[in-house]
This record gives C-alpha cells, structure tokens and sequence, in this order.
C-alpha cells in the first residue's frame, strides 16, 4: 500500500500511493477508511522496520518481517478518496521499545490528499522478525 518512498529515517516516513482500481479496499470508485489505516499502519512499519535491514539491503530481500497494528489510539477520517488519487501519508515515531524479539511502537500519521488532511491518527505496532 506504498508505491514510492519519499523520505525514510529513525523518526519520520513519507510516501505516497496511487490508489488503482484493483485495490481490494474500494467501494463503489472510492477508497475506503479500512484502507486508509492500512495505508498509515504500512507507512509507519518502515521506520522501525527499517532497523531490521542491512543499510546496503535497498531491496528488503535479506530479513523477513511480520507486523500488526497493536492498537489504533485515535484515529480522525475527514475523507475518503476516488480511485485514482495519489495520497501523501507522513508519519512520526512517538516512542519505541525493543527485546530480542519484537519492536512495540507508537505513531502519529497524517494521510492527505492535495494538501487536505482526509486521516490523522496514532497507532500502535508490533513488529517481528521471522527467523
């Protein structure tokens, strides 16, 4: 649910995707709120799961990962969009906790469309490596 990556480091993410009339999260030629949180939920995993990777590894193929949203703390839709936009999702690291095996974390993400806010939320993450 991300097509490009536009900017990755230890506390912020944004990416943007096209959303294509295939995408099983449409309704009648819009994209439906369940899409919209998995859109953010995927857009936030990359900043923790990034730490899993080897940095020279640009195409995810040595680590195997496996994440779920935890918990939604808040979550505000203002709007659906059509099918065919492209939304811009940006998301922040608000805390993070680590054991050997597992990531927790806690995110704020704003998903907007032609610089209008249509999400805004915070979520909670479990993120693990398969080995």
């Amino acid at each position: 649910m991300v097509d490009q990556l536009l900017t990755l480091d230890d506390t912020h993410v944004s990416t943007t995707f096209t959303i294509k009339p295939d995408c099983i999260f449409n309704e009648n030629g819009v994209f439906n709120e369940a899409g919209l949180v998995e859109n953010a939920a995927q857009t936030c995993s990359s900043i923790v799961g990034k730490s899993f990777f080897n940095e020279n590894d640009v195409e995810g193929e040595g680590t195997k990962l496996i994440g779920f949203i935890s918990a939604i703390k808040k979550v505000t839709i203002k709007s659906c969009p059509k099918v065919g936009s492209t939304i811009l999702t940006n998301a922040t690291l608000k805390s993070r906790f680590d054991t050997d095996e597992y990531s927790i974390c806690t995110l704020s993400c704003r998903i907007t469309l032609e610089h209008i806010e249509l999400l805004s939320c915070e979520l909670n993450l479990v993120i693990q490596e398969l080995k």
